[in-house]
């Protein structure tokens, strides 16, 4: 398809602050290229995904998790004749609101803010998009389409704690835009999804890398089960390391098929005719078959138990949430130290839970051993 076509084939229903569009460029291409030129999505490269970023140049971080989600994200949409461009926003800027050391940062950091609204790094990815990032004369945010939004907001679908939004962003400054009970567009759910396929897989690849669990150990899970012996006469010392590779590449490629076909079943199943032009849905119907959620269930708890709960990476999650502690105590003391003044105005202390979550792991680390 060629770029002119394009432009007209996927409208948006708009931006909070109504801008021209571009003779060049969908909405949706601007969205992502926007995020794409953030200093939010530059810093993911040095935010950590399971290993902290400092302990090896090839496990993966954020910003990584980030592009591979949004490969398989696309790769779905297109496929699906859907807009290719808005699954590969969403897949880019998923992560933007994370804070530093992965979920223990965030549950620290949570802890932080329990008497003043609490954190969460998905409602934090709207904070950044919506009044953080700051580089137009014109507006405060990127001011992302109306349906980027949305898909950000929805990453785990209608929104249950609409008082977390109201605290957290402001319902009222989505100007009335959007339903907030029911499932966001295909595209939305396809770049959530994508995420489970993408971070799922990743671990189990990452984890082997670390060495806190051996390939044939993939074994207790069925769904490994039967990609591993379909390779295992073939698999020596030698070829060890591609063998991962190729179990990986066929346990999401089974995962993206059985996706697209029960999405298919979904689809047919509630008559949806035009699911090109579909902008929303009261039920999910971007989803995995029975048989594929058990297995994730299996998955999720194999890195339980064998990764995520390992002494050595719970002994370092540990040390993350002991550094973000120390730094909000300590930066809640003189936050002009650190802050501007005029940010502190409306709330200091989500002035100060804002500036730690954008920080890197490197940067934290290195922000407490100068306080010391």
């Amino acid at each position: 398809m060629n770029s002119k076509s394009k432009l007209g084939k996927f409208s948006s229903v708009g931006r909070l602050i109504p801008e021209p569009l571009s003779k060049y460029r969908t909405p949706f291409q601007r969205d992502r290229d926007r995020i794409i030129h953030s200093a939010s999505f530059r810093r993911l490269k040095h935010k950590t995904q399971v290993f902290v970023n400092t302990e090896g140049d090839h496990y993966r971080t954020r910003i990584t998790h980030s592009i591979e989600v949004a490969q398989i994200a696309r790769s779905i949409s297109s496929y699906l004749g859907l807009n290719d461009d808005l699954s590969e926003t969403l897949s880019l800027a998923h992560d933007l609101g994370h804070a530093p050391f992965g979920h223990a940062g965030e549950d620290a950091l949570n802890d932080c803010m329990s008497s003043y609204g609490g954190f969460d790094h998905n409602l934090q990815t709207l904070r950044i998009v919506m009044f953080l990032e700051n580089k137009y004369l014109k507006f405060k945010g990127l001011n992302l389409t109306i349906e980027t939004l949305e898909g950000l907001l929805k990453h785990n679908g209608p929104v249950e704690d609409l008082d977390l939004v109201d605290t957290l962003i402001g319902k009222n400054r989505f100007k009335n835009k959007i339903n907030f009970k029911i499932y966001p567009p295909l595209e939305a759910q396809i770049a959530a999804i994508s995420d489970d396929i993408a971070y799922n897989n990743h671990d189990i690849q990452d984890g082997i890398k670390a060495n806190l669990f051996k390939l044939e150990e993939l074994v207790e899970i069925g769904f490994f089960k039967d990609i591993y012996n379909k390779y295992k006469k073939k698999i020596n010392k030698k070829n060890y390391k591609i063998a991962i590779h190729q179990i990986i590449r066929d346990s999401i490629d089974l995962m993206i098929k059985d996706l697209i076909s029960n999405t298919k079943k979904n689809l047919n199943k509630l008559n949806i005719k035009n699911h090109k032009n579909l902008k929303f849905s009261k039920e999910l119907i971007v989803d995995f078959s029975d048989e594929i959620k058990l297995s994730e269930k299996e998955i999720r708890l194999f890195l339980r138990i064998k990764m995520y709960n390992n002494k050595d990476v719970l002994k370092k999650n540990n040390k993350g949430k002991k550094i973000i502690n120390q730094l909000f105590k300590m930066i809640i003391k003189r936050p002009l130290k650190f802050i501007d003044k005029q940010d502190l105005k409306h709330d200091k202390f989500r002035a100060v839970s804002d500036f730690i979550s954008s920080m890197t792991d490197r940067y934290a680390i290195n922000l407490y051993k100068n306080s010391k």
